[in-house]
């Protein structure tokens, strides 16, 4: 079993609604997502997924997560915070139709770090 993995990078801001912390006030992070495919054969190449095509997919999700407050979007606008677990499994869904090769070739995990030491990993 091979498993592919590419990183990028975002900047947003947050605040976390009923939090009784300072991350309840509005705050920024360098976001970290990491994404990872999983499968088990080879193309004729010799590769699973070429790294730019998932490197790809995920630049496009996270385009509009970019410079933004999560608040404001209609997935974290009401009810739903925007933490680190709620962003791993919103990209993930996002990303799982995207990703998907056929039958052996799936979306295994996103991990979301809110700093180099805190993350929070997704998956199906």
């Amino acid at each position: 079993m091979f498993e592919v993995v590419v990183r990028s990078h975002f900047d947003a801001a947050h605040a976390l609604r009923g939090y009784a912390g300072k991350c309840a006030r509005l705050h920024g992070h360098r976001w970290t997502v990491e994404v990872a495919v999983q499968g088990s054969h080879l193309d004729s190449v010799g590769m699973l997924v070429d790294f730019g095509e998932i490197k790809a997919a995920v630049e496009e999700e996270i385009a509009a997560l970019d410079h933004r407050l999560l608040n404001d979007l209609p997935e974290f606008a009401s009810a739903l915070n925007p933490t680190a677990e709620n962003l791993a499994q919103f990209l993930f869904m996002k990303l799982a139709p995207v990703l998907k090769r056929g039958s052996d070739i799936h979306l295994v995990w996103v991990r979301v770090f809110e700093s180099p030491d805190s993350w929070v990993v997704y998956r199906s």
